[in-house]
């Protein structure tokens, strides 16, 4: 079954197609009889046609969330251009190849919404093309952010959320609220009498973007960078001798029980909203359940290790943002709605309402600020952290690094098990 606007292999393919005439949501106005067919909002079939999609005059791929957080503000956009917008969900862990693809074949979307760090493989397959960031507006974002979406010195892509991890501190549960180092949250997370004294997911094949704070804290990093910021492919980190250092800190870390492969993505923010762990190292991914649980957290910052002078921990700042396609059908559509996202933080605002992450515009962060102090402050964590690398190499490390980090917990020889890995992402980037 070919791949296009109708229809996607291996796709989530619930279609919000959505009617420049029409509010679509239920509690927005409805539209008058004269304004053309209501906007729908349709499960169906994968191999079932989209409804209304393929006659959009722009058509929008995201995944669920991020889908169901545009879905009002570019029904509102597209009427005010008098056209019609189509905001299709595609399952998150097939959108960056299904999109290729469509794209490929010239049956994509004009616009898809996802991670900064595909930028690098979406470059390489002529997937997307460089789109326009006044500089005013430019101006109200942080230099991680428009670093993230920059690639061969050109801008890919219009941000509007940032994130990374930071710890959530349960206060009923620990005096040490604010801890100044990575010894400290573990002393104090063994204390607590609790089952768990961290809860960070790792699991079997482990989490390196999860473990970049402690990695990095340890002396170790991915990629080196160039003069100008950007990551080096041929300086992999992983292997050499800051990564062997810090491979004996999460060694240290797993004989004192505060890493475990026990605990995965399935388990890690339960474990702290149940009452479980002390503290919790995630992103703000995390708050709703927090807050649900009705406990008494701060969020803070991650720190270094005490024992290695100068330690910083540098987490990964991940950006969501907008791509127009190579491809689409509808180029000037999607160039004119992604410069109005940048113009100003309306769409970045409108999206928080069903997907609350910190936006990456900064008048919108100042107006939070007592609002939502903890978005404010996963903005300020991102802004001193490191962009996630877009790079293509990239992909040859998560595996291998992921794992070794996870043996190592479970008691492999930190020196042999991160040199190995270092071989192995080698071999894979050489081809």
């Amino acid at each position: 079954m070919p791949i296009n606007r109708r229809s996607f292999l291996h796709v989530t393919a619930i279609t919000a197609s959505l009617s420049a005439a029409a509010a679509c949501s239920s509690s927005s106005p409805s539209p008058s009889s004269s304004s053309g067919a209501p906007a729908a909002d349709a499960t169906v079939d994968p191999a079932a046609p989209a409804a209304g999609g393929a006659k959009a005059d722009l058509v929008i791929w995201a995944d669920q969330k991020k889908a169901e957080s545009i879905r009002d503000k570019a029904a509102a956009w597209g009427q005010a251009q008098g056209i019609t917008v189509a905001v299709q969900i595609v399952a998150n862990d097939a959108l960056q190849t299904n999109f290729v693809t469509a794209n490929q074949a010239g049956n994509g979307p004009d616009i898809v919404i996802g991670a900064h760090d595909w930028i690098g493989n979406l470059v390489q397959n002529g997937s997307i093309v460089p789109v326009n960031i006044s500089a005013k507006a430019k101006e109200n974002y942080s230099d991680v952010v428009l670093t993230a979406v920059t690639y061969d010195s050109q801008t890919y892509a219009v941000p509007y959320a940032v994130e990374c991890v930071a710890l959530y501190v349960n206060k009923a549960l620990t005096s040490h609220t604010a801890p100044q180092s990575i010894e400290e949250i573990v002393e104090a997370g063994k204390a607590a009498g609790t089952k768990a004294a961290l809860a960070i997911q790792v699991g079997e094949a482990g989490d390196a973007y999860h473990l970049e704070p402690i990695f990095t804290a340890g002396g170790g990093y991915m990629f080196g960078k160039n003069a100008d910021g950007s990551y080096n492919a041929d300086d992999l980190g992983v292997g050499g001798e800051g990564s062997i250092k810090a491979a004996e800190k999460i060694a240290w870390m797993g004989q004192q029980g505060a890493l475990t492969t026990s605990i995965d993505k399935n388990n890690a923010i339960s474990t702290f909203t149940d009452g479980n762990a002390p503290y919790l190292l995630t992103g703000p991914w995390a708050l709703a359940d927090v807050k649900k649980a009705g406990m008494d957290y701060a969020v803070v910052k991650v720190p270094g290790f005490e024992s290695i002078p100068g330690s910083q921990a540098r987490p990964f700042a991940g950006v969501n943002c907008f791509y127009v396609a190579s491809n689409g059908a509808n180029k000037g559509f999607a160039e004119s709605f992604v410069i109005d996202v940048a113009k100003d933080s309306s769409f970045a605002e409108a999206m928080m309402a069903s997907n609350e992450l910190p936006p990456a515009q900064k008048d919108l962060i100042e107006k939070l600020k007592s609002t939502s102090p903890e978005m404010a402050a996963f903005n300020d964590f991102a802004a001193s952290a490191d962009p996630l690398p877009s790079i293509p190499a990239m992909a040859a490390v998560w595996g291998p690094l992921g794992k070794a980090q996870a043996n190592i917990i479970n008691g492999a020889d930190p020196t042999s098990t991160m040199t190995s890995a270092g071989e192995e992402i080698k071999r894979s980037i050489q081809g």
